[in-house]
């Protein structure tokens, strides 16, 4: 094909033709992309004709790409990236006077202890700029970023996909978040025995906590697994459940005045908090700014 040739797609179709590759479904990816059902079918239909292959072929519930629509994508999606960047970078980025909208993902502790400064500040510098953030914990997040649909992400990682970018924004310390009246610091002892509270999307009991307990020989009581760290202060309160949290969130949850917070009774090693970026917006004039004030507010401190 050469450039005259390019004349014959729309770039609205391949836009839509990559978040169908990537969301196998037409109602979800209407949904991402602000438009309706109808529009992503007569789009699949023209995009069809277009490469002369079926593209999405229907698996019982699911849809399914052939191995050309595979092929294509794996072409495609650099293409795009590269295309997104160069005109990204075409103008300076005012964020005064910027509507962009920044697209994050972000684990739940960084959102209750790290997003409200941020926030704060951008209401400031970038009033008619706004934030989408996504819920995305290390599981989640991979996914998001390969997809597109955030740009960049905060939080605890492991794997990352290719087309991503990592720094380290901070080590992640141990706190540990109480509401009995109890002035006595907590032993060890005190800490297996009493029960506990713990923050976890996916529903499982045990963590990096838990591995370091092991180290010693001993374990916690899980009592109660939550999604969310924001409703912890609620269900602390009264009570002689002890939650372990990242620092930050601690801090936020003890803003309060009904929790308090203390030093673990043990050496608890720390975690990473992550900031991820796609290769794609790294040079990303408004992706740039936006970065380091994320750095500045969510970075160490110390």
């Amino acid at each position: 094909m050469n450039r005259n040739d390019l004349r014959r797609i729309d770039l609205h179709l391949l836009v839509v033709f990559e978040s169908l590759m990537h969301e196998r479904n037409l109602t979800r990816t209407a949904e991402k992309l602000f438009l309706g059902q109808p529009a992503i079918s007569a789009a699949l239909v023209r995009l069809r004709q277009f490469f002369d292959d079926p593209l999405l072929v229907r698996s019982g519930r699911t849809m399914e790409p052939t191995p050309r629509a595979l092929a294509i994508l794996a072409r495609l999606q650099p293409a795009l990236d590269g295309l997104s960047n160069a005109l990204s970078e075409v103008d300076d980025f005012d964020p005064g006077a910027s509507r962009a909208v920044f697209r994050l993902g972000m684990s739940d502790d960084v959102e209750c202890g790290l997003l409200p400064p941020l926030l704060a500040h951008l209401r400031e510098v970038a009033p008619h700029c706004v934030l989408v953030v996504r819920n995305a914990n290390f599981l989640l997040l991979p996914g998001l970023l390969a997809s597109g649909e955030v740009s960049l992400g905060i939080s605890y990682t492991t794997q990352l996909p290719a087309n991503a970018k990592c720094r380290t924004l901070r080590h992640i310390r141990a706190l540990v978040v109480r509401a009995d009246r109890d002035p006595a610091p907590l032993s060890l002892d005190d800490y297996c025995a009493r029960p506990h509270v713990l923050v976890s999307m996916s529903g499982d009991l045990c963590g990096n906590i838990d591995d370091d307990l092991a180290r010693l020989g001993r374990s916690r009581k899980v009592a109660l697994g939550v999604p969310h760290f924001n409703g912890l202060g609620a269900l602390l309160a009264g009570s002689d459940l002890l939650a372990t949290v990242p620092d930050y969130a601690a801090q936020a949850l003890a803003a309060s005045g009904s929790l308090r917070i203390e030093e673990p009774p043990f050496p608890i090693v720390p975690a990473k908090l992550s900031l991820v970026w796609r290769a794609a917006q790294d040079q990303d004039p408004g992706e740039r700014w936006l970065r380091g004030e994320i750095v500045r507010f969510m970075g160490e401190t110390s």
